[in-house]
């Protein structure tokens, strides 16, 4: 049985982060920690992460996507603390 996840949080990244492997980057560490959520890029040239988890590992991960792919360059990262909703068990790439 999986522990159930205790953590969600949306990050909002912005910088050079389109185009350069961001999501596809963000799908492989969310998948090697075992967490669920999504990521997409949005109009404005942000990328958008809801991410849900363990909360030690949430945090982790969130430092990773500051660090970003190597093509990438991170300028800013938001994180907004949502409650969780233990619905998705995977990690998908959108738009």
């Amino acid at each position: 049985m999986t522990p159930r996840p205790c953590a969600r949080a949306r990050v909002m990244i912005r910088g050079r982060v389109q185009g350069v492997g961001f999501r596809a980057f963000a799908q492989s560490q969310a998948v090697r920690r075992g967490l669920s959520g999504w990521a997409g890029n949005l109009p404005d040239g942000r990328v958008e992460v809801e991410v849900e988890g363990a909360r030690q590992i949430v945090e982790e991960f969130i430092q990773t996507l500051g660090q970003g792919p190597s093509l990438a360059h991170v300028q800013d990262v938001r994180v907004e603390w949502l409650d969780p909703e233990m619905r998705d068990t995977a990690f998908e790439i959108r738009g």
